[in-house]
């Protein structure tokens, strides 16, 4: 098997970023900007962004274009909270066919604008029955059944300039993050939820059957992205922060009369961004 992509093909779509946005200073460095990416519904989280330049992402060398609904497909450099941040306004999944390694792209993109740390937002089904639509949930834990049916962004040749063959995923979401993201809820007065995020490959949302297996082996939410992601930048030495917004309850019930639907989870998506929007914005200020 061979890559795709190689350094040189990182590089470039780096040095495309840096002089499209006149942001020569996005390189590896001490206290680097951090990086963000928006989920369904969630775009307009982009707006907070201050002193922003935006880059379409068929603008940029190797990116994928984004198809599925509500992702602008825009990469926004700005400043928001006091930071400097790379934000994907919109994201690549599986279902839209592309590979592991073309999802992933962008966040070893952004390692080369010197990212050391990465927030990752997704829309999300609540598994757990607490859970309901409208809740934050902060990603504890992942289960990667995408990864467990062989695809993987880190199989292949190892991407030597990134990172290490066999990567520890023991704690591949951020323990000084989840820290700064329970106590800016605190503050807040924001309830977030802490749970498990079960990575599916989509576009169909879950069985009944499928949810009651989810439960079972101990997800909390159920989503189509934000694992490849998480995957590669911590095999990039990138800090991981994940928030799921649960913008619908996964039905368990067979003869159940309600269903799931793209409606509503871009409606609940929207209502959320406020709240969603103050907490990334406190723990930006904690960083």
């Amino acid at each position: 098997m061979t890559l795709k992509f190689g350094p040189a093909d990182y590089d470039r779509a780096a040095e495309f970023v840096r002089a499209r946005t006149g942001r020569q200073d996005l390189r590896p460095s001490e206290g680097g900007p951090v990086g963000l990416v928006l989920g369904s519904g969630l775009n307009s989280l982009a707006e907070a962004v201050e002193e922003a330049e935006a880059v379409s992402y068929e603008e940029i060398p190797h990116f994928s274009t984004s198809t599925a609904p509500g992702h602008a497909g825009r990469l926004i450099v700005g400043r928001l909270s006091g930071q400097t941040v790379v934000a994907m306004q919109g994201r690549n999944h599986f279902y839209e066919g592309y590979t592991a390694e073309e999802i992933t792209f962008p966040i070893r993109v952004m390692r080369r604008l010197g990212v050391g740390r990465l927030i990752l937002t997704n829309a999300a089904g609540g598994v757990n029955p607490a859970f309901r639509a409208g809740d934050l949930m902060l990603i504890v834990d992942h289960l990667n059944f995408v990864g467990m049916a062989g695809h993987n962004p880190l199989i292949g040749p190892n991407a030597q300039a990134f990172g290490t063959r066999f990567p520890s995923m023991t704690h591949a979401y951020a323990r000084v993050l989840r820290r700064a993201a329970l106590e800016a809820a605190q503050e807040l007065g924001i309830t977030l939820r802490q749970g498990v995020y079960a990575f599916l490959a989509g576009p169909n949302f879950e069985t009944p059957a499928e949810v009651r297996y989810l439960r079972l082996v101990g997800a909390d939410a159920v989503g189509m992205s934000t694992v490849p992601e998480a995957l590669v930048a911590v095999h990039a030495g990138i800090e991981v922060l994940g928030i799921s917004t649960i913008t619908n309850v996964a039905v368990d019930q067979l003869d159940s009369d309600k269903e799931t639907s793209e409606e509503e989870v871009m409606e609940t998506g929207r209502i959320v961004v406020p709240r969603l929007t103050a907490l990334l914005t406190a723990v930006l200020e904690r960083l």
